[in-house]
């Protein structure tokens, strides 16, 4: 991983955390941001690895930069710029974990909408408020939000504004986990534990199969299981087991 001025990027053997840092901006995803995040995702699809997303100083990301968004005109939405990205995210090899600390608003939101796995602080809030500004959450949040919570709730946030708390977002399940905003990565890279746990071929294509269209579905299950059944990993996970039941 190479040096970039809108992120922090702790690059390890089996997980990549990046950390977003326009703090002079309440991390709102400028042209910079996106580009660096691209650089991000090509080497994850190359080399896959559990990827953790978090923001800094108190916020996840605030929205897409609202300079940058004045400026930009049809030809602009129809290159999708911020949802190209979120797509790329979502589909990377490996699950993809977003920590949420503050808000998580707009194009932040649906940042963390691409994720597999969504956990926070106690003081997150999730919303988007793009119609206040004359124009709709284009990226990812008119399909990915009522996937995740419903149509009714989805559309109380986007049609009217409503702002999901913590605890709101926990008991609608948009997030998994809440913790103390200084334990949040700490909590985000004991969840990246748990899945490196696993054998990483096995979570790329249960992934892989799980975001499958249904009509995939079961032959899709059936030809990742058949790569499966001949890899080495599973005979020596499974004799693994059976050696520890002998016990």
């Amino acid at each position: 991983m190479r040096t970039f001025s809108t992120l922090i990027v702790d690059d390890r053997a089996d997980r990549v955390h990046v950390q977003l840092t326009r703090g002079d901006s309440r991390n709102a995803i400028n042209r910079d941001m996106v580009e660096e995040l691209h650089l991000v995702c090509a080497e994850l699809e190359v080399q896959p690895r559990i990827l953790i997303i978090s923001g800094s100083q108190g916020v996840f990301a605030s929205g897409a930069d609202i300079a940058e968004l004045r400026n930009r005109r049809p030809a602009d939405a129809l290159t999708g710029i911020n949802s190209l990205l979120f797509v790329r995210i979502a589909e990377l090899p490996m699950p993809v974990i977003a920590a949420i600390d503050g808000w998580a608003a707009g194009g932040g939101a649906e940042l963390a909408y691409a994720a597999d796995f969504r956990i926070a602080s106690s003081r997150a809030r999730i919303g988007n408020p793009e119609t206040s500004f004359g124009i709709i959450p284009a990226a990812g949040a008119l399909w990915r939000l009522a996937q995740l919570v419903g149509e009714p709730v989805a559309k109380e946030v986007i049609l009217a504004g409503r702002v999901l708390d913590a605890r709101e977002a926990l008991a609608l399940h948009l997030v998994t986990e809440l913790h103390p905003a200084e334990v949040l990565v700490p909590a985000a890279h004991a969840l990246a534990d748990r899945i490196a746990e696993k054998d990483p071929l096995a979570t790329r294509l249960a992934k892989r199969v799980f975001h499958a269209v249904p009509d995939a579905h079961p032959h899709a299950d059936n030809e990742a299981q058949a790569i499966l059944f001949e890899s080495d990993a599973k005979i020596a996970r499974m004799s693994a087991f059976l050696e520890r039941r002998k016990r």
